[in-house]
């Protein structure tokens, strides 16, 4: 009968008025007086109603006793425990997370002070696992039941709240001592956290769905590899290879998210992956695995559709340190796949801009690789120098991708005269290279006279439909430059005639003509900056045909 009191009970020790001393006298009679099983039932019946104004406050009175009460237990031990800790996780995931440091300090809803109730709530239970585990003690299913519910209660807590909390190695808030309590909990109760993460021995009844296991074992690695959260005991045998190809899955759930929290980790976990690699080492194998083409992918949205500049400039960062650690042939086969999917004149660009790079790596001394000289850099061309549109191109928005195109046109232009004529410089460091064998057969390849034909016949058909493209935009942009200047001029005579009104129409006309003139003097301004692309572009094709012209006249 006593049980009975249990729920008012509670509720006026929430309400703290002047009785609630009495009442809380009351309850703890109770909690050691009447039978556990009952008192289980009414506080798991109270979790389950909880008053949503009042979450925080009856979880952090009712923690106390509820501990009290599963400590008596004799049987089902653990599958009690796991049903306490799952509805005591249900309500405090309806409490909003705390961003910033500001937010976590006041704790408004009582969250960070609810966590740190319920790792202490559960510290009791993962002493008496270790205690059975490391004694001279036989395991019962009992016991490995209740291993089995700890652990549950630590993959939920990694999902919610720690995957949606910013945390800090230098900021050592409530919920990043929450954070590293729950890391301790899974090594403390011999759970291989190696394990869990490469090889995912979680049993389905573990779990509620793989998305959710996949999240929890993502925060878990941002904690371990980012955090650096029990880092020492972790096996170093692992290679820096295996350990990248092993988070990239972890990484991919967090970076296919939209909310800013998981993108961090998803950024952050991705730098520090890829930052123990060495560069120039990952093969193009790995590219074939399904993780590997997915990151770079949500990457790329990141890059292009997140409105987080923070965001996007780390997106940046990380994506070239990724191109950095592929191997030559890996880069090339990255590089096509990306100006193939990616859709984005920036993105693109950002791709021609490396494949500048390489060609330039390529020809410094030991860089000599077949994939950024010869025939298969001609392949890669052929992807860079075309415009997938044709003629219906929009070149202010493809001009990023043209630009770059043009330069890389005329920087291997440029090169290719050096290296046909290497006798007359040799002083220099190229002529160095070029005595060395191996070098001498990769330029032989590069130089050979039916090569250079194709690099023209690519340039002049590029340039061939650039030229028409560009023709195309001047007209229609000069006619646009052209009507709004005709408007501007019937505007300027619409003011002269209210000029002659009365006082009052002057003023309202002027009013609304000194607002409306705002968008025809930023239209002329975008329509002159396209044709000042424009000029440019051609500029550069004129520069780009005259080192063409200059080339054929070298002696071979």
């Amino acid at each position: 009968m006593g049980c009975v009191l249990v729920a008012p009970l509670l509720n006026e020790v929430v309400k703290k008025e002047k009785s609630s001393d009495h009442c809380q006298a009351a309850l703890t009679h109770l909690i050691t007086t009447c039978s556990p099983n009952e008192l289980l039932h009414s506080l798991l019946e109270v979790i389950e109603n909880l008053d949503p104004g009042a979450i925080s406050e009856t979880i952090l009175a009712l923690v106390p006793h509820l501990q009290t009460v599963l400590l008596c237990l004799d049987q089902r031990k653990g599958a009690c425990v796991g049903l306490a800790l799952s509805a005591l996780q249900k309500q405090l995931s309806r409490l909003p997370v705390p961003y910033t440091q500001q937010q976590e300090e006041a704790d408004e809803y009582g969250l960070c002070r609810c966590c740190n109730a319920l790792a202490a709530f559960a510290k009791p239970f993962t002493e008496e696992v270790v205690m059975r585990k490391n004694g001279n003690y036989v395991t019962t299913p009992e016991d490995e039941e209740l291993r089995t519910e700890l652990l549950k209660f630590c993959m939920r807590s990694l999902r919610d709240p720690l995957l949606d909390v910013e945390l800090s190695r230098d900021r050592r808030s409530s919920l990043w001592f929450f954070a590293r309590e729950t890391v301790v909990t899974l090594s403390a109760i011999q759970v291989s956290l190696s394990e869990l993460l490469f090889f995912n021995p979680l049993k389905k009844s573990t779990q509620t769905d793989n998305s959710q296991s996949t999240e929890s074992r993502a925060c878990l690695a941002y904690l371990l590899f980012v955090q650096l959260i029990t880092i020492d005991s972790f096996p170093v045998v692992f290679s820096p290879v295996f350990v990248l190809q092993c988070n990239m899955e972890l990484i991919n759930q967090l970076l296919s998210s939209k909310k800013e929290s998981h993108l961090l980790k998803g950024l952050a976990l991705y730098t520090k992956s890829l930052e123990s690699v060495q560069d120039n080492s990952l093969p193009v194998s790995l590219l074939e695995l399904k993780s590997f083409y997915s990151v770079p992918q949500n990457l790329r949205q990141v890059l292009t559709d997140c409105p987080m500049q923070h965001l996007r400039e780390s997106g940046l960062q990380v994506f070239q340190l990724f191109i950095n650690k592929l191997d030559a042939e890996a880069k090339h086969k990255f590089f096509r796949c990306m100006l193939k999917t990616s859709n984005h004149a920036g993105v693109e660009s950002y791709i021609v801009k490396n494949i500048r790079n390489q060609v330039e790596f390529s020809t410094q001394l030991g860089n000599a690789n077949k994939w950024f000289l010869g025939e298969e850099l001609l392949s890669l061309l052929g992807l860079v120098l075309c415009l997938p549109q044709g003629v219906d191109t929009d070149l202010l928005n493809s001009m990023d991708r043209i630009m770059e195109s043009l330069n890389l046109l005329r920087y291997l232009l440029l090169r290719d005269k050096d290296l046909r004529s290497p006798v007359s410089q040799s002083n220099s460091a190229l002529s160095l290279l070029l005595c060395q064998p191996a070098w001498l057969m990769i330029f032989s390849c590069y130089l050979q006279a039916d090569m250079w034909e194709e690099l023209c016949r690519i340039k002049d058909k590029y340039l061939t439909m650039l030229r028409v493209c560009i023709s195309i935009s001047r007209a229609y942009y000069s006619a646009e430059v052209k009507a709004l200047r005709e408007d501007q001029k019937l505007k300027a005579k619409e003011a002269r005639d209210a000029a002659r009104a009365t006082r009052l129409i002057k003023s309202f006309r002027v009013k609304q003509e000194t607002v409306s003139d705002m968008s025809p003097e930023v239209q002329h301004q975008v329509l002159q900056s396209a044709l000042v692309t424009f000029d440019l572009m051609e500029s550069l094709i004129v520069r780009i045909e005259e080192i063409a012209e200059e080339k054929l006249r070298i002696p071979k």
